[in-house]
């Protein structure tokens, strides 16, 4: 499957809908930014950054300071695959940002989310 589409795609244009999806629940952009700030390192400037910079997610992620160690915890199925059994590393980063939010819409506490 080529993924280079969404390689290409901006960050800054997905990250309000990760934000209007957790709104929508209850949940606020700062539980959104802090499940980025887990997973990639990155802290509040560098976040604004990188979205001001419209930086697209292939150099987003490999940009991130540091992969939180604990990503192999993240499990379960999104967009009908299962994360920990995606190939293509990039994809799997993207996956496991998109899971990550994903649970935090549906409730799930920050302390699970961020595998603590």
């Amino acid at each position: 499957m080529d993924n280079t589409r969404v390689y290409r795609m901006s960050f800054a244009s997905v990250y309000p809908h990760y934000i209007t999806k957790a709104e929508k629940k209850g949940r606020t952009k700062e539980e959104v930014d802090a499940i980025i700030f887990w997973l990639t390192g990155y802290n509040k400037q560098t976040l604004q950054q990188h979205i001001d910079k419209k930086t697209d997610f292939e150099t987003f992620f490999t940009q991130a300071p540091q992969l939180n160690p604990n990503v192999s915890k993240i499990t379960g199925v999104i967009c009908g695959y299962r994360v920990e059994e995606i190939e293509d590393k990039l994809m799997q980063k993207i996956r496991y940002l998109d899971k990550l939010v994903d649970e935090l819409a549906r409730g799930k506490t920050m302390e699970k989310i961020l595998r603590k």
